[in-house]
């Protein structure tokens, strides 16, 4: 089982309500607050954290009411919390609509050398016109040219990164040899969005460049991740909808000449523990009742990019029909919404305790069943976990349900070796 951790640089990740519960440090501006974090997390031998991003406040709805938004920027603090690990993976998002594949490269690769090998990308495209206007644009790609957009940026990252051999850095003090020309790649590719021309400076690290992360929801997204990634992320309501995107990727994965295994299929989960199980339904009712509606409808919004609030709250959200916006996000949203028969104001409210997510709820033991089942029924090969409160829900994880997968058997008791590819592999 793999396990992963879902971070922001804000006052919340998938639950909208966290920022506002009593035992929540809001301290996101405290460099300490982060280094701890992420040393918490090692203990518990999780294979990575990731930094999702948010490059703009998406509405005044979500600035005001504490909704999904970064306040820093996830590079620079990635790299800090580099410094205070030693085995942990670190993930970090970068947009492929936003940044060159030079950018992208350079900038990761030099922390993947740094970091003995330990980061990975996550590839998004972006959604919201208003990310594209802080770059000084009118508005982002129509969705299939992101994508085109997106496959450009990754393959020319791929070949930069790729351009060093080994042996190529020699450092070779008597002979005045640093570096072997030869065994250097000068890359250069001119496509039809962006390109790269010239050699790559920055030499390989040991698990040779970051690993690929990605969160396609929609048939596009999940042919660009079959293609490209190793580590996938997802949101499903149900172990049956985990199921058929489990399957659904695989055979995508295969469909292009890649082993089933060579990429790792993450759902998330909202893991709530108490010491008994009415103690974490009461903690369960009390987290949920903290999201606010109206924010939950600005969040969906800001998800789709659909501007739901033209829609009457009490309008059944099946009834919606949309075309515009991110096709993926919606369906995700009518994925967990059409079984209860839910209004949009409902719907909205459901969404950001968790954006549909299980919440897996219990104690240590019951919430550890409950993993193990999902786990060994093949609706995933592990979890993206996501917090209620920051940091106690990591840190009531690592300490009561991460030993109780370790002694079954189904979770690693030390890490595999020194890289983020050989922890996610083994």
């Amino acid at each position: 089982m793999h396990l992963i951790a879902f971070l922001m640089t804000g006052p919340t990740s998938h639950h909208h309500g966290m920022w506002r519960h009593p035992e929540s440090e809001n301290s996101f501006l405290d460099a300490e607050r982060w280094r701890t974090l992420a040393r918490t997390l090692e203990r518990g031998k999780f294979d990575a954290f990731f930094f999702a991003d948010a490059l703009a406040f998406y509405n005044p709805t979500i600035m005001e009411r504490g909704g999904q938004m970064s306040l820093l920027d996830p590079v620079p603090l990635i790299a800090m919390m580099a410094q205070a690990t030693r085995h942990i993976g670190l993930g970090v998002t970068l947009s492929t609509s936003f940044f060159t594949p030079f950018g992208i490269a350079r900038s990761l690769g030099s922390m993947d050398v740094l970091s003995g090998g330990r980061i990975a990308w996550n590839v998004v495209t972006s959604v919201s016109d208003r990310e594209a206007q802080q770059f000084g644009m009118a508005s982002l790609l129509p969705r299939n040219e992101r994508y085109e957009r997106a496959d450009e940026v990754v393959r020319i990252c791929m070949d930069l990164w790729e351009s060093w051999s080994d042996g190529a850095l020699v450092i070779d003090k008597a002979s005045g040899v640093f570096i072997d020309p030869q065994k250097l790649m000068s890359t250069s590719v001119h496509g039809k969005y962006v390109g790269a021309n010239g050699i790559f400076p920055v030499p390989p690290s040991p698990q040779r460049h970051p690993v690929i992360m990605q969160a396609g929801s929609s048939p596009r997204g999940r042919d660009f991740a079959a293609k490209w990634s190793e580590l996938v992320f997802t949101l499903q309501h149900s172990l049956g909808d985990m199921q058929v995107f489990y399957e659904d990727m695989k055979q995508r994965v295969a469909s292009v000449g890649r082993a089933r295994e060579d990429c790792c299929i993450l759902t998330s989960v909202d893991p709530i523990i108490g010491e008994t199980e009415s103690i974490a339904r009461e903690k369960q009712a009390f987290i949920n009742d903290l999201v606010d509606p109206d924010l939950g409808i600005a969040l969906a919004s800001a998800h789709t990019g659909i501007d739901l609030t033209r829609y009457p709250k009490d309008q059944p959200i099946e009834d919606i029909q949309v075309e515009e916006g991110s096709r993926g996000s919606f369906d995700v949203i009518l994925q967990g919404s059409k079984r209860g028969g839910l209004t949009l104001e409902q719907a909205a409210k459901h969404f950001a305790t968790s954006e549909l997510c299980p919440q897996i709820v219990g104690t240590a033991e019951t919430v550890a069943d409950q993993l193990q089942a999902m786990f060994e029924a093949k609706g995933c090969d592990g979890f993206i976990l996501t917090p209620t409160e920051m940091p106690g829900s990591f840190e009531t994880f690592t300490r009561s349900v991460v030993p109780i997968l370790q002694k079954r058997g189904v979770f690693r008791t030390e890490y595999p070796g020194t890289t983020l590819r050989e922890t996610i592999r083994s």
